[in-house]
């Protein structure tokens, strides 16, 4: 039956807008990647008491882009089996941090590791050493736009491939199982991370930022209108920051993804819109699953959640 849902569904699955990349583009990412392959993580796990019985908690301080000590709580089920466990590695979304080790107990009652981190400069205990040498308008994602070495997207990528480097390196963990998670800012990170690292076997974006950034810029609600109200500061930055941003899009590096992939999307959001969603995940060309909501927001549902721990379970053999 044709409705208007299906009809909008429809045009967004055959939404195929032109590439922002630039013609080095992969050149760029295959000598990032080599550069930062031997930085070390300079890391160490601290146990931490709480109150939960079954829950065995570290916090966790590594390196990833640069100096930066970067937070994040690694969790293990205490009631664990013999065997190294699967492992997810979750990135949250924009403003936010890594929470509570609480926050994460669905992860643990199904049998599994988990890394959650702080994005650098938000509001965990991360800070943030990524030198700045031009102004900014609000928030994080404008520091260091003007070019794709110094720009804050470009320390945030590398902070969680690292991350994944990490977690693949634990005793407990199984590295052939290896999930990256997130949504909304995270689940832009995990899927940039998908392209960009061989670590992750799968990966679950929810609701994914940086997807067609340049149609973001225009239109989004959140944190690429901060990127918006830059260039309307410095209007003949515009090309330099679309330039910049080019390469951080998911939409231009789909093409790299190789791991089977869990997406959500939501019809009515305002901030990760549907259109720059389908643009990215249209151009992936492994093995791949996308949900869309109708009714849904800028939000991560019990029901995104539930079908995404389904995901993970079937392809990492859980019982």
């Amino acid at each position: 039956m044709s409705n208007a849902i299906s009809r909008r569904i429809e045009d967004l699955e055959r939404l195929t807008p032109p590439l922002t990349a630039q013609p080095d583009i992969d050149e760029y990412w295959d000598r990032t990647l080599k550069q930062f392959a031997t930085k070390p993580l300079n890391a160490k796990r601290t146990l931490v008491e709480t109150p939960f019985t079954y829950m065995e908690v570290y916090k966790v301080e590594f390196e990833g882009f640069d100096a930066t000590p970067i937070f994040g709580w690694y969790l293990l089920p205490k009631f664990r089996s013999e065997g190294k466990l699967p492992c997810v590695v979750l990135y949250h979304g924009y403003t936010g941090s890594k929470g509570y080790p609480e926050d994460y107990a669905s992860y643990l009652m199904m049998g599994m590791a988990v890394f959650a981190i702080d994005v650098r400069g938000q509001a965990g205990e991360t800070g943030n050493l990524l030198a700045q040498d031009f102004g900014t308008t609000k928030g994080w994602v404008t520091q260091g736009i003007l070019h794709r070495d110094t720009c804050y997207y470009k320390a945030i990528t590398i902070d969680a491939i690292k991350a994944l480097d990490w977690a693949s390196q634990q005793p407990e963990v199984d590295n052939s199982r290896i999930c990256a998670s997130g949504g909304s800012q995270g689940g832009g990170l995990a899927m940039i991370a998908a392209a960009l690292s061989d670590k992750p076997a799968i990966a679950v974006p929810h609701i994914p930022n940086m997807c067609h950034m340049d149609f973001g810029i225009i239109n989004s609600s959140s944190s690429l209108s901060e990127a918006a109200s830059f260039v309307e500061r410095f209007p003949e930055h515009l090309s330099t920051v679309i330039e910049t941003l080019s390469y951080y899009d998911n939409m231009n590096l789909a093409h790299r993804i190789r791991i089977p992939i869990f997406v959500t999307v939501g019809l009515k959001d305002p901030v990760t819109m549907p259109e720059t969603i389908y643009a990215a995940y249209n151009r992936v060309e492994s093995e791949k699953t996308i949900v869309p909501y109708p009714f849904s927001g800028h939000v991560v549902t019990g029901d995104h959640n539930r079908k995404a721990l389904e995901f993970i379970a079937k392809h990492f053999r859980i019982e």
